[in-house]
């Protein structure tokens, strides 16, 4: 019977963490974004879409690599974690952040697919952290990130 909790559970966490059954997904987020959107702040808005998308690329892979890499040294907080310029430097650099986004993602739900991953055990190098806990972390960040990449496209009337 454990084998089929265990197996659940993770089956849940993959859902969480790919999200679409409570909210956007992250390629619906970032999906068809005109080029000359990506670095607009909206009117009353703090970010660009570019920032939060750096944001969620650069947030994700700390949380994976301080899951799987007892070296891996996190960014400086708050700076570390969110880029200075508003705007892509070009349609690549984009591109290649939404392509990290999704190789950390499919990586993270590897790990917690993974029969061999202890959801359960203290990460040896951490305080206190679960992989079970790193995998709601990420989900629950991606999410509320998502959320406001939405909401900054539909300020730019960019959506739907």
């Amino acid at each position: 019977m454990a084998d089929k909790s265990n197996a659940a559970l993770r089956e849940h966490l993959v859902e969480v963490l790919t999200g679409g059954h409570a909210h956007a997904t992250f390629e619906q987020a970032v999906k068809n974004l005109p080029v000359e959107l990506r670095g607009k702040v909206p009117k009353g808005g703090e970010y660009s879409a570019w920032q939060l998308l750096e944001h969620l690329r650069i947030a994700q892979s700390d949380i994976l690599e301080f899951s799987r890499d007892a070296k891996h040294q996190s960014p400086k907080w708050p700076e570390g974690y969110w880029p200075s310029e508003k705007a892509p430097a070009d349609d690549k650099a984009w591109d290649k952040s939404v392509r990290a986004f999704k190789r950390d993602l499919k990586a993270m739900c590897a790990l917690v697919e993974d029969p061999k991953t202890d959801l359960f055990a203290k990460i040896p190098h951490g305080d206190g952290q679960t992989i079970l806990r790193e995998a709601l972390l990420a989900a629950d960040h991606n999410a509320y990130h998502v959320g406001q990449l939405v909401l900054v496209r539909r300020l730019l009337g960019a959506w739907g």
